[in-house]
């Protein structure tokens, strides 16, 4: 198929959008000479304004409808239906298979053990047009000034990037274990601590910086940067801790060696840090687990078992395993 206007529709959110990254660079191998737009709202445009394979990244709520030769619905919303329907004649759509995560949820029948990450689900959606894997994972792009804002932040020493935060309680790791993690990491390991989350994690990210006992190894830049910033500082960092939020997503797309702490998530969900090295932490074998497929305000069983039962050194030793593997790799390629 030869298409000259292609249109990627995701609307959100920052994980989401950055999973869409290996098909933008695949969908520009397959079309050279292509006019590739974007469209998503405004909010994550800043993800995608210096990305290379694309034409356009249009913002929803200024974009004004125009004909494309194919479109590919990422998002499968009530919105981005309509959209597609009189933007192109030739459509390629995601099927987010819902109703299989509800089974997993409600009556804990596991239709998705075989499941593919999403970012190989959004390429089998788009297979029709000819797009291939090229076997590479995630990539975002900074601008200059953002490079800038990283290198200048943060001392050029052995780091930690930390995201504590999560749009859900559900998906956050507890503060007070956290700072017992860092605690003891910062006892003895000469390494720079950055927190990192957006203004809604403010407060909490103030409340972990309380319990900590070396604050001065610590700088915490939540809601204190751009979306691009706080990428650029992720990826100056040797190794991430995070919750399963969207900031694991960016740090994955520069390749980071990834801690993850899932709790009401689990993987069969896919989103999954995407050809990175990582390692998952989560309380295996509860019979609540998983309660949502997006995250909850509150622990439905009352007890938070998923987050409260993993036990602080065994992510103090997945985060040293990181930081090693970071400063091997480093090594070996000098």
């Amino acid at each position: 198929m030869t298409l000259e206007r292609l249109l990627i529709i995701r609307l959100s959110s920052i994980g989401d959008i950055v999973l869409t990254t290996p098909l933008i660079r695949q969908a520009r191998q397959a079309f050279p000479h292509a006019q590739i737009d974007f469209l998503t709202r405004s909010a994550f445009a800043e993800l995608l304004v210096h990305n290379p394979y694309l034409s356009h990244v249009h913002a929803l709520e200024n974009f004004r409808p125009t004909h494309y030769d194919a479109c590919i619905d990422l998002q499968n919303s009530f919105r981005s239906r309509w959209l597609r329907r009189s933007l192109a004649r030739h459509v390629a759509v995601y099927r987010k298979e819902n109703w299989k995560k509800l089974l997993l949820i409600w009556f804990k029948w596991n239709l998705l053990a075989n499941s593919l990450p999403v970012p190989l689900r959004y390429l089998s959606a788009c297979r029709k047009f000819g797009i291939e894997d090229d076997g590479k994972g995630c990539e975002l792009f900074l601008s200059e000034s953002a490079k800038r804002f990283a290198a200048e932040a943060i001392e050029p020493k052995t780091t930690l990037a930390v995201c504590y935060g999560a749009a859900h309680f559900t998906k956050r790791f507890p503060i007070d274990k956290l700072a017992l993690v860092l605690n003891a990491l910062l006892k003895t390991q000469d390494v720079q601590v950055i927190l990192l989350g957006g203004k809604d994690d403010a407060a909490l990210g103030a409340n972990l910086l309380a319990l900590l006992s070396h604050r001065q190894a610590v700088k915490d830049f939540s809601g204190k940067c751009s979306l691009l910033e706080t990428a650029a500082l992720l990826a100056r960092a040797d190794a991430i801790l995070t919750n399963d939020t969207g900031l694991m997503h960016i740090g994955a797309a520069f390749q980071k060696p990834i801690v993850a702490v899932f709790g009401s998530s689990v993987k069969e969900f896919g989103f999954m840090p995407f050809r990175t090295p990582y390692q998952i932490l989560e309380r295996e074998g509860l019979p609540c687990r998983p309660c949502s497929h997006i995250g909850r305000k509150s622990c439905p069983a009352k007890h938070f078992k998923c987050m409260r039962e993993i036990e602080p050194l065994a992510v103090v030793q997945a985060v040293l395993s990181a930081l090693d593997r970071r400063t091997s790799t480093l090594a070996h390629e000098t």
